[in-house]
């Protein structure tokens, strides 16, 4: 079964479906590489994959301007190779070495890039938006134009400190995009069970924040709904909601067997909704590319991503006084 179509006609060039499409297929190969050193066991500790996610980031990406700031949850590595970071850098720190973007302290769920505005991979559910607003404060202090894209999940929209700085982002009018990647699983709870409100995107109505659900299966979907978002934020008018409708076909990390759905339920996502699938189908019935040309972009994505694992497992471990230093020795 074919991938369902955009709704209408999109205006949109040749060059920037190749681009998309061209990016979260890079996502999605990593990720499935990824997964593959994780069951070999040179990934260590929690892996979450971003599979099925792909569009989201990739359509917000293709809105943000140079200076604009980044931060996430725990299910990062597509964030991080969105937004431009190498591959090699990000796959060596999964694997905790030395060529990681955190020197292999930080692995899967805590790595940064100052160079492009990244500012993590934060462990602990919801302790990023607070993050993404101050990162907000920090452009309207300096009386630039730019933008925090602050993202988190449906599981985190139930956490306090999301409400409270919904509150502080509308009382200073900060210049952030809240982010609500709203894959329908907290974890392994379906969102019927554990939120009290349909649409969580209105939820900042009660601040004055305004808002709109996207339809996070469509990465042109996603880039209008960003367009639209982002401008608000740069006019100077406060944040912004966008509840981005995704789904993720793995579990909630590679240790989730995810038995709280069924096989019929991921397959047709998988078969109907496929962000990737539905950018191939837009290319191939525009005449814009021929099955051959896609081919040809899978084997040189996948020849970048084995290029990433190989680099994974020659970059040495970090030096013992890299992974531990004696601040009294130092400060005496």
């Amino acid at each position: 079964m074919a991938a369902k179509k955009p709704a209408k006609s999109p205006n949109v060039s040749k060059d920037e479906l190749l681009g998309y499409y061209r990016e979260m297929l890079l996502i999605r190969r990593f990720e499935e590489k990824a997964g593959q050193l994780y069951g070999m066991g040179l990934i260590g500790g929690f892996c979450h994959l971003y599979i099925g996610q792909e569009a989201v980031v990739v359509g917000l990406e293709a809105t943000s301007q140079e200076g604009d700031q980044r931060i996430t949850s725990y299910r990062d590595h597509g964030h991080m190779l969105a937004c431009g970071m190498d591959p090699n850098g990000v796959m060596a720190e999964l694997t905790g070495r030395e060529g990681g973007y955190s020197k292999g302290k930080g692995g899967s769920m805590h790595m940064f890039s100052k160079e492009k505005e990244f500012y993590g991979g934060h462990g602990i559910v919801g302790a990023q938006v607070p993050l993404g607003a101050g990162l907000a404060f920090a452009n309207k202090y300096r009386g630039n134009d730019n933008v925090s894209f602050t993202y988190f999940g449906d599981g985190s929209a139930n956490q306090g400190q999301v409400y409270e700085t919904f509150n502080m982002a509308a009382l200073w009018k900060l210049p952030v995009v809240f982010v609500i990647e709203n894959n329908q699983y907290a974890m392994g709870t379906a969102q019927k069970r554990s939120t009290s409100s349909p649409a969580i995107y209105t939820r900042g109505e009660a601040f004055g924040i305004p808002g709109e659900s996207v339809d996070g299966m469509d990465v042109l979907a996603v880039k209008a709904a960003g367009e639209k978002a982002t401008a608000h934020c740069r006019a100077g008018k406060g944040p912004y909601i966008l509840e981005v409708m995704t789904y993720r076909y793995r579990g909630h990390s590679m240790s989730d067997p995810a038995k709280y759905r069924t096989r019929e339920e991921v397959q047709k996502m998988r078969e109907e909704r496929d962000p990737i699938e539905g950018v191939r189908q837009m290319l191939l019935t525009g005449n814009h590319a021929t099955e051959d040309d896609l081919k040809a972009i899978d084997k040189d994505i996948k020849a970048v991503v084995n290029e990433a694992a190989e680099f994974s497992k020659e970059s040495p471990e970090p030096a013992l006084d890299e992974l531990y230093t004696d601040i009294y020795a130092e400060a005496v």
